[in-house]
């Protein structure tokens, strides 16, 4: 954006200094003209007073009326003259704005490309600072808490299932029955015993 105002600004500044070059080239030649009917000026002027001391009353009269022609072109030319040096210096001042104009746009240009580099480079430093803060690591720390805890629940739920499970409780009454069923052997033999050892007894 700021290469475009200035691109744009240096093509008016351009147009203008052409312009102004024809108007200061317009008072030149202004002025040259002035210079010389001025200069034939004084030398009709010269002319009518030899004629006048000459009696050469013709000659006289043509040079009255060329030197009435000839005021009145000087009086025209300072005119014109004095109306091409005010526009001469009006255009000169508005080709000097746009130039101080220019080199401002420059300037800021500088200070504003300067002034986002420190403001990039102060981003960088905060992200920089945001990245050492230990939010990062309690966050990755509370995620292996719950991990782990995932991990023990998902143990126990393995137990619990293995529990309930049919194969679990058959096998569980299959170690029941055979106690029942060692104890019940256990008490004939002792039955055996006991009546074994009475019978000897009675002999």
């Amino acid at each position: 954006a700021y290469e475009n105002a200035i691109n744009t600004m240096l093509e008016k500044y351009a147009q203008r200094k052409r312009a102004t070059a024809a108007i200061i080239r317009r008072r030149e030649d202004l002025d040259q003209k002035l210079q010389e009917q001025s200069k034939e000026l004084a030398q009709v002027g010269l002319d009518l007073a030899t004629a006048v001391d000459t009696n050469q009353d013709d000659l006289g009269m043509v040079l009255v009326q060329k030197k009435n022609q000839l005021e009145a072109a000087v009086a025209g030319l300072k005119n014109d003259l004095e109306v091409a040096a005010k526009d001469a210096n009006d255009a000169k001042s508005a080709l000097t704005q746009v130039q101080t104009d220019i080199h401002k746009m420059k300037d800021e240009k500088d200070v504003m490309l300067a002034r986002m580099a420190s403001a990039q480079a102060r981003l960088r430093i905060q992200d920089q600072l945001e990245g050492l803060s230990v939010d990062a690591e309690l966050k990755a720390l509370d995620n292996v808490r719950e991990h782990i805890k995932n991990t023990v629940a998902q143990a126990n739920l393995n137990k619990e299932l293995q529990d309930s499970s049919l194969d679990q409780r058959l096998s569980q009454l299959r170690q029941k029955s055979g106690d029942v069923t060692a104890r019940q052997q256990l008490d004939q033999l002792k039955a055996a015993a006991a009546a074994k050892k009475a019978g000897q007894k009675t002999l």
